[in-house]
């Protein structure tokens, strides 16, 4: 796992052409706005949370955010003992989040 600051996790996402952007928020945290091309899988649901996680190819370059940097960093910690391989942790979350972000 790698915390990226926010202009290096851009900036990589970018750059790679087997990214996932996981969100970790809660439903009403989505609501306010999420970053383009992010599937949301809420950290909260606990042992769910992993289920959830283990469904998706661990071959993939995850790029993985929350509000602050926390719950993240914890998803992060989590995939990686569950064997992916690449998980990087947004630092600072989407609240210092400068890039594009979808409304609904």
């Amino acid at each position: 796992m790698a915390n990226l600051s926010q202009e290096a996790w851009e900036e990589q996402l970018e750059n790679d052409s087997n990214a996932f952007i996981l969100d970790v928020r809660t439903p009403e945290e989505v609501e306010e706005g999420y970053i383009p091309g992010a599937t949301n899988i809420d950290f909260y649901l606990g042992p769910d949370f992993l289920a959830e996680v283990e469904k998706l190819d661990k071959s993939k370059n995850y790029y993985v955010y929350c509000r602050s940097g926390n719950r993240s960093g914890q998803a992060c910690a989590i995939m990686e003992n569950a064997g992916f391989k690449s998980a990087f942790n947004l630092e600072g979350g989407f609240m210092n989040w400068q890039g594009a972000v979808v409304e609904d």
